[in-house]
């Protein structure tokens, strides 16, 4: 069945039969594709050359997975172990997106995929070894995002957000122009939220589908570089094209709830992960370091009344009642260090007033690296040189972190895609 939609200058194609989303099952290692496209490659050996063209975490950065100039793989993070590849005949993927870790991925060809070009969205079923959804665009996708329940597909100024049991359109959004295809989603069944840039600079749009409302955002007065969100969408963390400053707001009143400091030189900051306990917050950046912050924050806000706007709502009282962030971090929690001229805050320039990170981790300048949180005060570190590194921070001293382990995934030299 293929819809044609003229007011998004897409195409829509389904197979019979789409899935339940509850049906996914894990994603483990299969036989060899039987589908019409994915014909697998079997000269292709460890020895020849193979480009990375991207690497992306899963919902719960347990997994990520690989786009390469050969098809695609997926790795497991603890233990490290590659879990499956599937090298192909017709060309590589710019993005490869997992859902946590069962069998569905959605897949987007590079310029030199013949089968694939960067303008289309599959949704393929690795279990079936077939398509069973694309998606067809007059311009390049820039990014795709998956929930249990959702697909959005994310253009440099659009985003379409897909229902995945049938792949009809709910919703469409305006942005800025967005190159890097900024986007991120909650993932707790019990609430629907969706951050992106906004129509002006600087500004961050949330969506929370489930109360349908939307909260406009005025984080940062340059442009949008870097954002994410916790599990259930309640807390947003943001980064700027300058990269010093990375602040922390409640999505559902807009409030700033913490501002940390990077550095004082500008720098592009490629990833920001919060840990699943909302205690940490770690930012990779060109600058080769990955700096770990405490955090301290209310889903509310610190001193706000109980006649808040934000708890008018019988329906925004349950969200907030049932996340586990109400109270402040515990004192135990090391506190991010500050400058020793503090004391003289709106004297000084801003930055001898700032939180500064709690722990560091240093890394070679020369590629792009993505940080997540794994387990026991771990920090798992992804490199655009098919690098793959574990760290460990203590908890109550911070300072510099140890390298746990290293690991080169994929002998490759990094090419533009």
């Amino acid at each position: 069945m293929t819809v044609h939609l003229d007011s998004m200058t897409s195409a829509v194609s389904t197979s019979r039969g789409i899935f339940p989303p509850s049906g996914f099952g894990v994603y483990e290692p299969m036989g060899r594709a039987s589908g019409p496209h994915l014909q697998p490659q079997p000269e292709i050996g460890d020895n020849d050359e193979t480009e990375l063209y991207s690497v992306s975490w899963n919902q719960d950065y347990g997994c990520f997975a690989a786009g390469t100039s050969r098809g695609f793989r997926i790795y497991s993070c603890d233990p490290f172990k590659e879990t499956f590849r599937r090298d192909l005949r017709s060309g590589g993927f710019k993005i490869v997106e997992m859902l946590f870790r069962c069998n569905i991925l959605a897949l987007v060809g590079s310029k030199a995929n013949t089968h694939y070009p960067p303008n289309k969205v599959i949704i393929w079923d690795d279990h079936q070894s077939r398509c069973i959804g694309e998606f067809s665009f007059r311009s390049e996708v820039r990014a795709v995002k998956l929930r249990r329940d959702r697909v959005v597909v994310v253009l440099e100024h659009k985003i379409y957000v897909y229902n995945f049991m049938d792949l009809k359109l709910l919703h469409q959004i305006e942005t800025v122009a967005n190159p890097r295809g900024l986007c991120c989603l909650s993932h707790h069944l019990n609430t629907s939220v969706l951050a992106c840039p906004g129509l002006r600079r600087g500004q961050v749009r949330v969506e929370h589908f489930g109360l349908n409302m939307t909260k406009i955002i005025n984080a940062h007065d340059s442009k949008i570089a870097c954002m994410t969100l916790t599990m259930d969408g309640l807390l947003l963390a943001t980064a700027s094209m300058r990269g010093t400053l990375i602040r922390i707001f409640n999505t559902m009143d807009g409030t700033r709830l913490q501002e940390v400091r990077r550095g004082a030189d500008k720098a592009d900051i490629y990833s920001i992960a919060l840990s699943p306990n909302v205690q940490w917050l770690a930012v990779s950046s060109d600058k080769g370091t990955v700096h770990i912050f405490s955090l301290r924050v209310r889903v509310v806000g610190e001193d706000r009344t109980a006649d808040s706007s934000a708890t008018k709502s019988p329906a925004l009282l349950y969200q907030i009642s049932s996340n586990a962030l109400d109270p402040l971090i515990s004192p135990s929690t090391g506190a991010n260090p500050g400058s020793s001229f503090s004391f003289m805050k709106g004297v000084l320039p801003k930055y001898f007033s700032s939180e500064w990170s709690f722990a560091q981790f240093h890394l070679p300048e020369c590629t792009q690296f993505i940080a997540a949180f794994g387990s026991h005060n771990s920090v798992i570190i992804l490199g655009m040189d098919g690098s793959f590194y574990r760290s460990s921070f203590d908890p109550a001293k911070g300072g510099l972190m140890v390298q746990q382990e290293y690991i080169r995934f994929l002998k490759t030299e990094t090419r533009p895609k």
